[in-house]
């Protein structure tokens, strides 16, 4: 790997993160498409070096949510019994399936689009308290186990994908960023670890690219840091219409990718 791109990664890290970190989202679906157009990561590395980001930068706002005491709790162990066996099911789909990367794009503008609008509306247009019940533990978990294979096939942070939804059903912002990102952070190093066992049985470019994933995390590492110094000095409606714009964003960013 050329210097050249290692510097370019870590920038995309540190100011991909320094705006997803306070929302609960890693950085890692919008990192995806810099990896792949930009960086010329080959299929299926990219996602295994996405998951070594996730490894590399997660400590930094986990970090600060330590600090401000928001770290833990039963939000992020019913994320974590997702995520975790379902993020090895999404390697070995990955491996033996290869599923395009265009059904995936599909899939995520479907589901984020809808979903980043839907999330400004309710922010704008706060439904009674009645129908803003928050989600069962089980539903919860079924969720995490979900966006866990998602995770494992394209190695995206499942925060970009669980924080709407839960925000959308009146969880708070503060409650699901720490637990969406300790939750991807957990995710990713049961993920990398799989995929680098795979790539012992297997030929083709299946291990990470470790340079790169590492510069993109050492920016990641940062950003993170101090996206989540940034969120106590934001308000709920704020980080709720971020959140909201994020995901419109990707889901944008991928439609235009599958029109191409």
């Amino acid at each position: 790997m050329e210097w050249s791109m290692g510097l370019l990664g870590f920038a995309a890290g540190l100011l991909i993160s320094v705006i997803t970190a306070p929302v609960g989202v890693s950085g890692a679906v919008f990192l995806l498409p810099v990896q792949l157009s930009v960086l010329g990561v080959p299929s299926p590395a990219v996602t295994p070096t996405n998951l070594l980001y996730n490894v590399v930068a997660g400590p930094g706002a986990l970090l600060r949510y330590w600090r401000a005491g928001q770290l833990g709790g039963p939000l992020s162990r019913l994320l974590i019994a997702g995520t975790v066996p379902g993020v090895v099911i999404g390697a070995v789909i990955r491996v033996y399936a290869v599923p395009g990367p265009r059904t995936f794009r599909l899939l995520i503008a479907a589901l984020l689009l809808p979903l980043g609008l839907w999330l400004w509306l309710r922010t704008a247009r706060p439904a009674p308290s009645r129908t803003r019940d928050q989600p069962s533990p089980r539903a919860t978990t079924a969720l995490a186990l979900a966006v866990g294979v998602a995770g494992g096939i394209y190695g995206i942070g499942g925060g970009s994908l669980l924080g709407p939804i839960l925000v959308g059903r009146g969880v708070p912002v503060t409650t699901v960023a720490p637990a969406a990102l300790a939750s991807t952070f957990v995710t990713s190093i049961v993920g990398a670890a799989t995929y680098a066992l795979l790539s012992l049985a297997v030929t083709g470019d299946v291990a990470p690219d470790w340079l790169l994933g590492l510069s993109c995390g050492a920016g990641g590492l940062l950003g993170g840091y101090l996206g989540a110094r940034l969120q106590p000095h934001l308000p709920e409606t704020a980080l709720r219409l971020l959140l909201g714009t994020l995901a419109t964003s990707i889901g944008a960013l991928y439609a235009v990718q599958v029109l191409r």
